[in-house]
Order: C-alpha cells, then sequence, then structure tokens
C-alpha cells in the first residue's frame, strides 16, 4: 500500500526541504541552495545528508521554529512529529494490503506504507524475508519510511524465518502489531461486521454425528478420532477463544490424535 498521489508529492516536498536545511546547516553538499536543488541530487548525496539528519535530530525543531520554506502550521506539525523516528534494522516478512510487515530486532511489528512507489516494486515478495536499515516516520497516522532503504546482502536459513513468521503470528493473534506512531490520528479498527453466524450449533450437530461413526479399519478410526478432537477443540474456542488454560488439552489431543494418524500412514507406507 502506497500513500495517495497527493500525500506522496507532500511527503518528498517536507523531507527534501528539511534535508536542504540540513544539508545547509552542516555544510555538506556544496551549491545547493533550495529544496528543488536537493532533490535533483543523486541518490548517493541525499544518503551523505540523510545519514546526517538523523545522527542530529534536533535539526527537525529548529527547522521547523525557524520555518525558513514559509510552511504553513500543519505541514509544519507533520515535520514536528518526524522527531519520533524510529531507526534500526528491521526484517520485512510480507507485503500485505494495509501495508509490509517490518519487524525490529526487538520484536516490534510496524505496518509500513510505500511513499510513491509500492514496496513491493522495491523489495519483491520473492525475496523476502529481507533484512534492511531504514527509518521509519510518522505521517498522517500512518508509517511511511523516509524514502531510502539500504539492504543487507545476507541469507536467512530456515530456523531464522521461522522464529521471524512465529514473531509476526503471535503479535497478530495478540493484536500488537503497530499501524500507526501517531495513536490520535490512527484510523480507527472496523468494528466486527453484523449478524455474524453463531457457529456452536453446527460444531455440535457434526460432534453428535461424528460421535456415531465407526471406521472399518485402524486408519479410517484414526482419521475419525483426528476430526472429533478438532471438533472438540472448535467448539472449546467458540465458547471461550481466550482461555488458553480451558484450550490447552483440547489442543493436545488433537496433537496427540494427528500424530497417531501419522504413524498409521508411516505404517502403511513400509514396504
Amino acid at each position: 500500500m502506497t500513500l495517495s498521489i497527493e500525500e506522496g508529492r507532500l511527503f518528498f516536498k517536507l523531507m527534501w526541504g528539511l534535508q536542504a536545511y540540513v544539508n545547509r546547516q552542516l555544510a555538506l553538499v556544496k551549491k545547493v541552495s533550495s529544496a528543488e536543488q536537493y532533490g535533483d541530487l543523486p541518490t548517493e548525496k541525499k544518503l551523505k545528508v540523510r545519514n546526517a539528519l538523523w545522527k542530529h535530530p534536533h535539526l527537525v525543531e529548529e527547522y521547523v521554529r525557524e520555518n525558513p520554506d514559509s510552511l504553513p502550521a500543519g505541514d509544519l506539525e507533520v515535520v514536528r512529529r518526524w522527531s519520533g523516528f524510529i531507526q534500526g534494522s528491521f526484517f520485512i516478512l510480507r507485503h500485505l494490503k494495509k501495508g509490509s510487515v517490518f519487524i525490529s530486532q526487538g520484536g516490534q511489528i510496524y505496518l509500513v506504507h510505500g511513499i510513491q512507489d509500492p514496496l513491493e516494486e522495491i523489495i519483491p515478495s520473492n525475496s523476502l524475508p529481507q533484512l534492511v536499515k531504514a527509518v521509519l516516520l510518522p505521517f498522517k497516522g500512518l508509517i511511511v519510511y523516509d524514502g531510502l532503504l539500504e539492504r543487507y546482502n545476507v541469507f536467512f536459513g530456515s530456523g531464522i524465518s521461522a522464529d521471524i513468521e512465529h514473531t509476526y503470528t503471535v503479535a497478530r493473534h495478540k493484536k500488537r502489531i503497530i499501524s500507526s506512531l501517531e495513536p490520535e490520528l490512527a484510523k480507527p479498527a472496523k468494528p466486527a461486521p453484523k449478524g455474524t453466524k453463531d457457529l456452536l450449533p453446527k460444531l455440535q450437530d457434526l460432534r453428535a454425528e461424528l460421535s456415531r461413526l465407526k471406521g472399518n479399519e485402524a486408519l479410517q478410526n484414526a482419521a475419525l478420532a483426528l476430526t472429533r478432537s478438532s471438533l472438540d477443540l472448535a467448539i472449546a474456542a467458540n465458547d471461550d477463544p481466550a482461555n488458553i488454560e480451558k484450550l490447552a488439552p483440547s489442543a493436545l489431543k488433537v496433537r496427540r490424535a494427528a500424530t497417531r494418524l501419522y504413524q498409521l500412514l508411516e505404517i502403511a507406507s513400509e514396504k
């Protein structure tokens, strides 16, 4: 997901203005006096100024106070909030419609928007997970990066990939994914759809029907046992999905039934 065309243009207008100011204050790139000139610089020169900006974050407040580009109050407030930037190394796990999943080395998970180009075009899904160095910024209730991503040339084994995936799964189920660095501007979560069907009667009917079934051989009975234990877990989750102590025994029965079925499948496959 990316910002709208207008928001993308505004972001770079503000960012180039801020970085041009930093360049003037620190005299890093010569013969650049305006945001327009700065915006035309090659990436390697911008990278030098950009890195200096986040090493001297007090310049954000100084820029806002001086307002050398005569910005309106709303735009100045956007820039001022960039003082709350988050800099570090992040695993990009996947691209979703609501943002790309960035996982910090501390385990925090952020949904990050592209600015003018989708992040999926910059870092394709088939190259994920990818470790990058990035600066995350608040922008009108969303999270964006500062326009530059530095990739690490490293390869991840299956173990690291599994750990990253597990971190994301836990955060998603615990609703710990951060979609805004400005809670007061974050878009409210969509309410649950009305008229959600009550699955319990159907689950109970299926469980009662299965209790009357008996297979003709061990493998079939093992499959039926797995189905019954899975339905028991679904019924328990329907009753009290947050009660882990209540769900754990049912989940253990599912695991045991699945193990038994797998063992029988291995036996059946032996010559």
